[in-house]
């Protein structure tokens, strides 16, 4: 006898089981947690650069108000939506040197005559009243007035502090952003 031809339909062997979690499917979960990190380091990169900045203080020119070592929270929409007021917490691009942030207080606006008479500052002839505190430096400075784009910006702690006294006013392209809050240290969390 001989055997009989296999049937042009049958049916090949099972190929034996696979081991849970190999293969293919196993593949998928590690693929899409890839491409999701993948898409939240972009996400963050683009709020960082379009939205919300984190800045670190360094230095003490913005004492008692802000100290070394404070963590920030800086709105980089808030001036394409709204205008720069007085008193305004900003970070700054260092006019001598852009790749360097400096944090300072908006003291006088676009159009406005601002002096510094024994420490005091005057904006259009008026004794400004600063209602936060600060370090008073009691040299002079001779009146001066800002023009359109531009923002005169200082220190709370004027002695010490490196500002429109020294570097001159401030163009508008320049400001970073509007400080919003401190997050750490946590003791001194807030919003400014």
């Amino acid at each position: 006898l001989l055997p009989e031809p296999a049937a042009a339909d049958a049916a090949a062997p099972a190929p034996p089981p696979r081991a849970p979690g190999s293969g293919t499917a196993a593949k998928r979960p590690r693929r899409r947690l890839g491409a999701d990190f993948v898409r939240g380091i972009i996400l963050v990169a683009l709020l960082n650069l379009f939205v919300v900045q984190i800045s670190t203080v360094r230095g003490h020119s913005m004492e008692p108000s802000l100290r070394d070592g404070d963590r920030l929270v800086v709105d980089r929409l808030a001036y394409a939506v709204s205008d720069v007021q007085r008193f305004d917490v900003v970070v700054l691009r260092y006019p001598r040197d852009p790749r360097t942030d400096f944090v300072k207080r908006v003291v006088a606006l676009p159009g406005e005559r601002v002096a510094i008479r024994d420490g005091r500052v005057w904006v259009d002839g008026v004794l400004l009243h600063e209602n936060f505190a600060h370090v008073a430096d009691h040299a002079d400075m001779r009146e001066l007035i800002v023009p359109p784009g531009h923002y005169f910006v200082l220190g709370d702690n004027r002695p010490v502090s490196c500002d429109s006294r020294e570097f001159g006013l401030v163009e508008a392209e320049m400001l970073r952003g509007k400080v919003r809050a401190r997050f750490w240290p946590p003791a001194r969390v807030g919003a400014l």
